[in-house]
């Protein structure tokens, strides 16, 4: 029989590929994902994601609720983008209705919403940090978040799971130290984004793992339907509050961030300019906030009128989309959310491959993912 030399073996070796999981992951880290990786040696050749894992039938659920029950249902998808989700379901549901909002409640609800998208990039790049290995930036990254939680919990009484919007406008009026509050927290951010640079943006070994890591080309990008900040890092302008303005924002002058880089790093950076953004967009509408009724008039039982109806907003991980079918009834026949993780997960296989298992810790990290949003 033939026998291979030594360095013959060693090769052979190195050209078999092999296959390990990759999670499932505690649901307090960044939820219930497995990742099945097929390596050679330490390069990634394929990701195959197996979900499913959190999966809680929301959409058939909402077949059999309210309008007004669904709203909450949503906080509980990206829990980390509570308001907008809310949001969404309302802007769908009073198209349907055909119902006026308050001028209020439009400017209320983007403060809100902008509020929860620097909360959401604040741990996210805690989160970022500490997956590389800088632990330090967990607790930087929650100190400043917690200063919006303390404001939610005072406006709606909850910390995580957030609901503050109704069809036709609010719970509630919000609280009277609200203001003040959120000028405060803008006060003490402005001098603390700048720390995010110090300390992890301008750090060697941090570009180091990013730069030329990940690369989604905007043709990619648009191809896989990946929005929001890791769209727009590939040059993808996809900004639903400047291709279909809601709320407020046609009110605001605000900027668009895109990068044309495409890779970790540009991912990351995007999101950090983003945050100084939603402080812009806040500024110009907390001294501006309108006189008058918190909610329009609707019914005690909502009924849709027959028909299609859809409603996008940007969260803080892309475009949220809302269908509804209504047969009339209280309860939509069919309803189906357009996830932005999804969409965006679907891109990780192309990402990934050609790169190490280290490299994925990174490309995930600012694909910025919250599994209860794609296992729906």
């Amino acid at each position: 029989m033939e026998t291979l030399d030594h360095s013959e073996e060693i090769t052979a070796l190195e050209s078999q590929e092999y296959f390990i999981n990759m999670g499932p992951q505690h649901p307090s880290t960044h939820g219930v994902l497995r990742l099945v990786l097929t390596l050679d040696g330490e390069i990634i050749r394929k990701v195959e994601p197996h979900l499913g894992f959190i999966h809680r039938s929301i959409e058939k659920m909402c077949e059999k609720d309210a309008y007004t029950q669904i709203v909450h249902l949503t906080d509980r998808m990206d829990y980390l983008s509570c308001h907008m989700n809310n949001e969404a379901v309302c802007l769908a549901v009073e198209q349907g209705l055909e119902v006026e909002i308050p001028d209020r409640v439009k400017v209320i609800r983007t403060l809100i919403s902008e509020l929860t998208r620097i909360s959401s990039h604040t741990l996210w790049w805690g989160v970022m940090g500490m997956d590389l290995g800088a632990i330090t930036t967990f607790l930087y990254g929650f100190r400043d978040r917690e200063m919006i939680t303390d404001i939610f919990e005072e406006t709606c009484g909850a910390r995580l799971t957030m609901n503050y919007n109704v069809p036709g406008g609010l719970m509630d009026d919000i609280h009277p130290n609200f203001q003040n509050r959120v000028k405060a927290f803008l006060e003490h951010f402005k001098k603390k984004l700048p720390e995010y640079d110090k300390l992890l943006s301008n750090n060697v070994i941090f570009q180091e793992r990013t730069k030329g890591i990940g690369i989604l080309s905007k043709e990619d990008a648009i191809s896989y339907g990946v929005t929001g900040p890791a769209g727009r890092a590939s040059g993808f302008s996809c900004d639903v509050r400047k291709k279909h303005p809601y709320s407020a924002y046609d009110q605001v002058d605000f900027k668009e961030i895109l990068d044309e880089t495409g890779d970790c790093y540009a991912r990351y950076k995007v999101r950090i300019q983003e945050m100084w953004e939603s402080m812009n967009i806040i500024e110009q509408l907390i001294d501006n906030i309108p006189e008058g009724d918190f909610k329009a008039p609707t019914k005690a039982v909502i009924k849709l009128p027959k028909g299609e109806y859809y409603q996008r907003v940007e969260t803080a991980r892309g475009e949220f989309g809302v269908y509804i079918i209504s047969d009339g009834k209280k309860s939509p026949y069919r309803l189906k959310f357009r996830s932005p993780g999804f969409s965006n997960l679907s891109a990780l296989d192309h990402m990934a491959r050609g790169s190490k298992i280290a490299d994925m810790v990174a490309i995930m990290s600012t694909l910025d993912l919250v599994i209860p949003d794609i296992d729906r």
